[in-house]
C-alpha cells in the first residue's frame, strides 16, 4: 500500500518510525515536505506544499498513493482531506468542516454542549473589554484561549491579569474564550475514529510550560511519558464513553463525520473528567510516546479508519514497556526565535540503548529523544543520558520529564 504522509516535524517522524517499526516497507512510504532525519529513512518531497489542496490531490495521484496520513492542522483545517477524498483517496484526517473541533475553539464548546460532553464553563469575547468582564466574573487563575490555530500559543494561564490581556490582545482580531480554570493532573488520550466507531490508543501525559517544575511560558510541548499507571482502570472506557463517541456522533449529527485522530486534552477535577481541548490530528509530543510503543501495524490500524471500517479493525496493542521523550528547544523558545544553529551529536544519542531521536524544525522545538525502557527510571536514565550528547548552542530541555511517575 503506497502511503504518503503531510507533514515536517517530530510527530511526523514518529508516525514514519511507527510504519515502519510495525512492518510497513519504507519503498511505499512518501513523505512531504518532511525533513532531513525523516529523510534518512525514507523518500521525501520537499518542494510539495501540503496546505494546497490541489497540489497535493494531483502529486498523490501521480504517485499511486492509496492512503493519505495528514499531520499538522493547518492542511486539515485548509481542506486537503477533501480534496484527497474527491479523488478517491483514502484520508486518515478529518475534513475542513471536522477539523474545526481544533480549528475553533467556540465550534468546539457548541460540539461539547450539544453533545453533553463534560468540559470547563467558557464565555466568548470580541472585544478586550468583553475579555476584561469575562475575567472578573471567573477570577484568578485567568485562562484566556485563541479561538483559532495558533500554533500550539494560543493559551495561557496565569495569576496576572495585565499579562492575560496581554496575550488576549494578540489575538483578539480571531476571537478570544476565557475559560473557568480548572485544577488537577492532566491526560491526553488519543482515538482513532472512522466517523461511527472510535478506538482508544494509550494515555499519555505532556508537559506544556518551557521550564522545570512548570515554569515559564506554556509550548507545544516539552517533553511526554506513557503509559500512566496512575489512571483508574476504566478512565479509558469513561472517556470513550462520555468524551469520543458523543462527539464523534454530534459531528456525524452535523453532517462532519470526523475520520482520522481525536486528540482529547483531558484533566481530571475532583468532580470529575473534563475536555480541555480537541485536537484533530496527533499531538506532538505525545505521538512520539504513544506510537513508540505500538506493536499492532499502524499502516493496517489507519487504513481501516480512512475507509470507515474501524469496527473490523483489530485492537490497537501496545508494549509494556515504558515511554519518555525530551524535546530540545532552541534558545529563547517559546518567547523569541533564535537564529539557525548547527546540531551537533545526534548520532552519538541514537547510539544509546532504547533511543530514537525524532526531528522537528531547525528553531523552535529542534527534535524530541525518545527512549523506551522496562521501567520509567530506565526510560528517563536513557532519555537524559542521549539527549547530554547533543550539542546546540543556547539550546534548552527540562530535567524533570517523568520524574514523579519514575519515584
Amino acid at each position: 500500500m503506497k502511503i504518503l504522509v503531510l507533514g515536517q516535524g517530530a510527530r511526523e517522524h514518529a508516525i514514519v518510525k511507527a510504519l515502519l517499526r510495525t512492518g510497513t516497507d519504507k519503498n511505499d512510504i512518501l513523505v512531504a515536505p518532511g525533513n532531513v532525519g525523516i529523510a534518512k529513512q525514507v523518500l521525501c518531497e520537499k518542494n510539495l506544499d501540503p496546505t494546497d489542496p490541489l497540489e497535493v490531490s494531483k502529486f498523490a495521484l501521480e504517485r499511486g498513493i492509496e492512503l493519505a496520513i495528514i499531520g499538522p492542522e493547518a492542511p486539515l483545517v485548509a481542506g486537503v482531506s477533501d480534496a484527497l477524498r474527491s479523488q478517491g483517496i483514502a484520508v486518515f484526517g478529518p475534513s475542513k468542516l471536522a477539523a474545526q473541533l481544533e480549528g475553533s475553539k467556540s465550534f468546539a464548546k457548541q460540539v461539547m454542549a450539544a453533545a453533553g460532553v463534560p468540559t470547563a464553563m467558557a464565555r466568548q469575547c470580541k472585544t478586550l473589554a468583553e475579555v476584561e468582564q469575562a475575567m472578573e466574573d471567573f477570577g484568578a487563575p485567568f485562562v484566556i484561549k485563541a479561538d483559532g490555530l495558533a500554533a500550539g500559543k494560543g493559551v495561557i494561564v496565569t495569576d496576572d491579569s495585565a499579562a492575560a490581556l496581554e496575550h488576549a490582545a494578540q489575538f483578539i482580531e480571531m476571537g478570544i474564550l476565557v475559560e473557568e480554570y480548572l485544577s488537577g493532573p492532566e491526560v491526553s488520550l488519543f482515538f482513532l475514529s472512522d466517523g461511527v466507531s472510535v478506538m482508544p490508543l494509550t494515555p499519555a501525559q505532556d508537559f506544556k510550560r518551557a521550564f522545570d517544575y512548570d515554569l515559564g511560558p506554556n509550548t507545544g510541548g516539552m517533553g511526554a511519558y506513557s503509559p500512566l499507571p496512575w489512571l483508574d482502570e476504566d478512565f479509558i472506557q469513561k472517556v470513550e464513553e462520555a468524551v469520543a463517541l458523543p462527539t464523534i456522533q454530534e459531528l456525524a449529527r452535523l453532517g462532519a463525520p470526523f475520520v482520522g485522530l481525536l486528540y482529547c486534552g483531558l484533566i481530571v477535577t475532583e468532580r470529575g473528567i473534563r475536555v480541555i481541548e480537541f485536537n484533530a490530528r496527533f499531538g506532538d509530543p505525545e505521538t512520539q510516546v504513544v506510537l513508540g510503543r505500538l506493536i499492532t501495524p499502524l499502516d493496517g490500524l489507519l487504513y481501516k479508519a480512512a475507509t470507515g471500517h474501524l469496527d473490523s479493525a483489530p485492537e490497537a496493542q501496545f508494549s509494556l514497556d515504558k515511554a519518555v521523550t525530551v524535546v530540545l528547544a532552541s534558545e529563547g523558545y517559546p518567547t523569541t526565535q533564535a537564529e539557525v544553529r548547527e546540531v551537533k551529536g545526534i548520532e552519538k544519542a541514537e547510539r544509546v540503548t532504547g533511543v530514537e531521536v525524532c526531528y522537528a524544525s531547525a528553531v523552535g522545538r529542534v527534535l524530541s529523544v525518545v527512549a523506551t525502557g522496562k521501567s520509567f527510571k530506565q526510560a528517563r536514565k536513557r532519555a537524559y543520558k542521549a539527549i547530554a550528547k547533543i550539542k546546540l548552542e543556547g539550546s534548552h530541555y527540562r530535567h524533570d520529564i517523568a520524574a514523579k511517575v519514575a519515584e
